[in-house]
C-alpha cells in the first residue's frame, strides 16, 4: 500500500507543465516545474543506464544546469517521501504491531525444511556411491572388451601365421630354371610329340596352382601385416615376429621363382597371379627388379653390351637411334605379353610400372655404362641427334600407356626424372650460343667489306647477298630454328639469340655509318669498315639491308612461327611483333647507307664547284668581253653521281626506286652548294663593285674629270654574272641528261633569280 501511495503521490507531483515560450529552452532552476529535456519517468524504466543518460543530454545540456536540475528532482523525491510517510504515519505503525512472535513462526517454517536438506543429502551421498560403483563396473568392462579385442587379435595372428606355414608348405614343387628352358624349347620344336605336350601343359598347371596358392599366402600376409602393426609391442607378437620374417622369405622367394617362371614361359595366368600376389604385400619394386634383370637386361645387353664381362663395341660410337630402334622390336617381342597384363582395367595393376622402373631404367643404365659419351653436349650435334632420338624412345613407351593418369604416373616416376636430366640442354645452348654468336662476331670484327664467295654459303640456300657478314647474319638466324640446332624446350632461349643477332647486325651498320656521316676517323669502336669504305661498297649494303629486312619479316618470320605453332596466340603475336620489330630496326640502316653515299658524292663534286671561285678572277680588272660559254668546270660536276648511277654495282644491285633515290638527295646537295658558291660570288663582285664606284665618285670631285670606270665596273659584274649564267644553264641540260628536271630543285630555282638578267628572271629556260 506504501508503494501505491508513493507512486500515486509521484504522479500527483509531477503534474502537466504549463507551457513555455519557444525560446526557454532549459527551464529556470528556480521554477516549480521540470524543463522539457529532463523526464522523470526515465528513471523508473527496467532499462535505465545513468552513464548513458548523462552523457546524451550533456551533448546539450551544461553540467552545472544538470546537476542542479539532479539535486532539484532528489530534494522533490525527499520531500514527497516525508509526506508519504506523515499521512500513512497510523499504517507504520501497525506494522509494528502485526510482527509479534516473527521468531516462533520462522523457527516453526524453519524445521520442515532442514528435514528436507538431509533427506537431500543422504540421497546424494547415495547416488553419488551407485556412480562410482558404475564408473568402476564399466571401467572394467571397457578393459575386458580390450582385453577381449587384443586376444583375439592375437589368436587371428597365430592362426595367420600358422595358415600362411601350412600353405607354404602346400606349395608344388617347380622344375628348375634350365628344365623349364629345355621343356619351353623342346615344346616349340616337337609339338607333334605328345609326351612333350603332356609335359609342358603339367608344368602350367603346377604354375597355376603355385601362383594361386602365392596369392591366397601373400593375402594372408597382408593381413598378419595389419595385425602386427596394430600390436608390435605386445611379447607375443614379438616371439613371432621371426615366424613371421622367415615366413616372408619363403614368400619372397617362392613368388620370385614362380613370377620368373612365368616370365620366361609367357604364362599369363601364373603372372597375373603373381602380381596380384605382389600387389597384396605391396611389393612393387621387387616385380618390376625382377621383371628388369629376367627379361629386360639380356636384351638390352645384346644391343648395347655394359656389363663387366661384356665388352663394349667403339665401333658403333656413340649413335643412340639405331639401338632404340632394336630395343623397340625386342619390347614388342617380348613385353608386350606383360605389359598388356599390368594395363589391364580394374586389375589393381596401376601400381606397377615396369615401363619407367624396369624397361627405361635398364636403358638409362646401358647407356651410362655402355655409351657414357651419347649424353655429353661436348658433341652439339651428336648429342642433339641422341636427345632427339631419346625423347622418340620415350614417346613410344608412353604409347603403351592405356590413359592419361598412367603416362602422368610414368613422367612422374624417378627413373624418368633422372633419365630426362642426363641430357644437360644448359650446357648444349651454351656451346650452340659460342658457336652461332661467336661466327658472327667473328665476320663483323674484320676491317673491311668482303664480298660474299660461293663458299661462304654453303649448302645453304640463301638469298643474294653480296657481303660475307649478311650471309653469316642469315645463316646464324636460320641456324638457330633449324632441326639439326634447335630443341623446343629451349626455344625461349633460341628465339632471344636471334634478336640479339639480329640487334648485333644492325648495332655494327649503324656504328659505322654513323662515323662516316660524322666524318670521325676512330675505328675503335668496330666502325673502321665504314670509314675506309668507297661509295660503290656502300651499295653492297643497301642490297643486302633491304634482302635481310625482306626475309627477316617474310620467310623467316613464317618459319618461326610454324616451328612455334604449338604455342598459344598470347604468345605467338609478342613473338611476331618482336621479329617485326627487329625488322624495322633494320630497316632503319637505308637512310643512313643513302646518307654516307650522297655526302661522299657531294664531297667529289665540290672538287669540281670549288673551280667557280676563279670566275672572278678571270673578269675582273680586265678588258674581256661578256662570256657566250659555260665554264669547263660544268660538266665536271655530275660526272661522280653519273659514273656512280651508270657503274656495274649500281646497275647489277640497286632497283630504279634506290637509284632515283640517290640521284635527287645528291643533285639536291650539290645544287645546294652551287647556290651557295655562286650567291657569294655575286655578293663579293658587287661588293667590290660597289667600293670602287665610290672611290672614283670621290677621285672625280677632287679633280672634276669625266671618266666611264664605272661603266667598265659595271661590265665586269655583269661579265662575272653573265658566266654564271650561262654555267647554271649548262647545269640545267646536265641534270636533264640525268632526268632531273631543274625546275623542281628548289635550290636551282634560288640559283637561278640569283644569277638570271632581269629580263629572264620569271623564267627558266636553258
Amino acid at each position: 500500500m506504501a508503494t501505491t501511495d508513493l507512486t500515486t503521490a509521484q504522479h500527483h507531483h509531477h503534474h502537466q507543465p504549463p507551457p513555455r515560450s519557444p525560446t526557454d529552452l532549459f527551464g529556470s532552476e528556480t521554477d516549480d516545474t521540470n524543463p522539457l529535456w529532463f523526464k522523470p519517468t526515465l528513471f523508473l524504466s527496467q532499462t535505465f543506464n545513468p552513464e548513458t543518460y548523462i552523457s546524451d543530454l550533456r551533448t546539450f545540456v551544461p553540467f552545472q544546469t544538470l546537476r542542479s536540475q539532479l539535486q532539484s528532482h532528489l530534494s522533490s523525491l525527499h520531500h514527497d517521501l516525508v509526506d508519504l510517510i506523515n499521512r500513512d504515519y497510523a499504517d507504520f505503525v501497525n506494522l509494528s504491531t502485526n510482527l509479534i512472535d516473527v521468531d516462533h513462526a520462522v523457527a516453526r517454517m524453519r524445521a520442515p525444511l532442514s528435514d528436507l536438506r538431509e533427506q537431500i543429502v543422504e540421497f546424494r551421498v547415495a547416488v553419488e556411491a551407485s556412480l562410482v560403483k558404475l564408473q568402476s563396473g564399466l571401467r572394467q568392462r571397457a578393459d575386458a572388451a580390450n582385453v577381449r579385442e587384443v586376444l583375439e587379435l592375437l589368436l587371428d595372428a597365430f592362426h595367420v601365421v600358422s595358415k600362411i606355414e601350412k600353405l607354404i608348405k602346400e606349395l608344388p614343387s617347380v622344375p628348375a630354371d634350365g628344365a623349364n628352358g629345355e621343356a619351353s624349347s623342346y615344346e616349340k620344336s616337337h609339338l607333334s610329340n605328345g609326351i612333350s605336350m603332356q609335359q609342358a601343359e603339367n608344368e602350367s598347371n603346377v604354375r597355376e596352382t603355385q601362383s594361386m596358392l602365392l596369392e591366397r599366402i601373400a593375402s594372408e600376409m597382408n593381413r598378419l601385416k595389419f595385425y602386427m602393426a596394430h600390436a608390435k609391442d605386445l611379447p607375443f607378437i614379438q616371439n613371432i615376429e621371426k615366424r613371421f620374417q622367415s615366413a616372408s622369405l619363403l614368400l619372397d622367394a617362392s613368388l620370385g621363382h614362380c613370377f620368373v617362371d612365368g616370365l620366361k614361359n609367357h604364362d599369363e595366368n601364373a603372372i597375373y597371379n603373381c602380381l596380384r600376389a605382389y600387389a597384396a604385400i605391396d611389393n612393387t619394386k621387387n616385380a618390376e627388379e625382377i621383371f628388369r634383370t629376367t627379361i629386360i637386361a639380356p636384351l638390352v645387353e645384346m644391343v648395347i653390351p655394359h656389363s663387366s664381362s661384356g665388352s663394349i663395341d667403339a665401333s658403333s660410337g656413340d649413335e643412340l637411334e639405331a639401338d632404340y630402334q632394336k630395343i623397340k622390336k625386342y619390347i614388342e617381342k617380348d613385353c608386350t605379353f606383360l605389359l598388356r597384363i599390368s594395363f589391364r582395367e580394374n586389375s589393381g595393376f596401376h601400381v606397377f610400372d615396369f615401363l619407367a622402373n624396369s624397361i627405361l631404367k635398364e636403358v638409362l643404365l646401358a647407356i651410362q655404362k655402355g655409351k657414357p659419351g651419347a649424353l655429353s653436349p661436348g658433341r652439339p650435334t651428336e648429342f642433339l641427334r641422341n636427345y632427339k632420338s631419346s625423347l622418340d624412345f620415350v614417346s613410344h613407351l608412353e604409347g603403351y600407356c592405356t590413359s592419361r593418369y598412367a603416362v602422368a604416373k610414368f613422367r612422374s616416376e624417378a627413373v624418368y626424372i633422372d633419365f630426362m636430366k642426363q641430357w644437360n640442354l644448359g650446357v648444349y645452348f651454351s656451346l650452340r650460343f659460342q658457336e652461332i654468336a661467336g661466327a658472327l662476331d667473328s665476320a663483323l670484327a674484320v676491317p673491311n667489306l668482303e664480298v660474299a664467295q660461293s663458299s661462304d654459303y654453303g649448302d645453304v640456300n640463301l638469298p643474294a647477298l653480296t657481303l660475307t657478314q649478311s650471309v653469316t647474319v642469315l645463316k646464324s638466324l636460320r641456324s638457330c630454328w633449324s632441326e639439326d640446332v634447335l630443341v623446343l624446350t629451349c626455344s625461349d632461349k633460341f628465339f632471344r639469340l636471334s634478336l640479339q643477332l639480329l640487334s648485333r647486325y644492325s648495332n655494327w651498320l649503324s656504328s659505322g655509318l654513323h662515323a662516316r656521316t660524322s666524318a670521325s676517323r676512330d675505328g675503335s669502336t668496330g666502325s673502321g669498315w665504314a670509314i675506309s669504305a668507297a661509295p660503290e661498297d656502300f651499295i653492297y649494303v643497301l642490297h643486302d639491308v633491304k634482302v635481310l629486312v625482306t626475309e627477316v619479316t617474310g620467310n623467316y618470320l613464317e618459319h618461326v612461327t610454324k616451328v612455334l605453332s604449338s604455342c598459344p596466340a598470347d604468345v605467338l603475336e609478342p613473338i611476331k611483333q618482336s621479329i617485326l620489330l627487329s625488322g624495322r630496326s633494320l630497316e632503319n640502316m637505308v637512310p643512313l647507307a643513302t646518307q654516307s653515299i650522297t655526302k661522299t658524292l657531294v664531297a667529289k663534286s665540290e672538287e669540281d664547284l670549288n673551280q667557280l671561285k676563279g670566275i672572278t678572277a678571270t673578269f675582273r680588272m680586265t678588258n674581256k668581253p661578256l662570256p657566250v660559254r659555260h665554264s669547263p668546270y660544268v660538266s665536271g660536276i655530275l660526272r661522280p653521281v653519273k659514273a656512280f648511277l651508270e657503274g656495274e654495282r649500281a646497275t647489277t644491285y640497286l632497283d630504279d626506286a634506290t637509284k632515283r633515290e640517290l640521284l635527287q638527295s645528291t643533285v639536291f646537295k650539290i645544287t645546294e652548294q652551287y647556290y651557295e658558291l655562286a650567291s657569294e660570288v655575286v655578293a663579293n663582285a658587287k661588293k667590290a663593285e660597289s667600293s670602287l664606284l665610290k672611290i672614283r665618285r670621290g677621285a672625280q670631285r677632287r679633280g672634276g674629270a669625266s671618266s666611264n670606270a664605272s661603266d667598265t665596273n659595271l661590265s665586269d659584274t655583269v661579265k662575272i654574272s653573265t658566266q654564271l649564267f650561262l654555267d647554271i644553264q649548262e647545269y640545267g641540260r646536265n641534270l636533264a641528261a640525268l632526268g632531273i628536271d631543274a625546275t623542281e630543285v628548289p635550290a636551282y630555282r634560288s640559283l637561278w633569280e640569283c644569277v638570271a638578267p632581269a629580263d629572264k628572271q620569271t623564267t627558266i629556260s636553258f
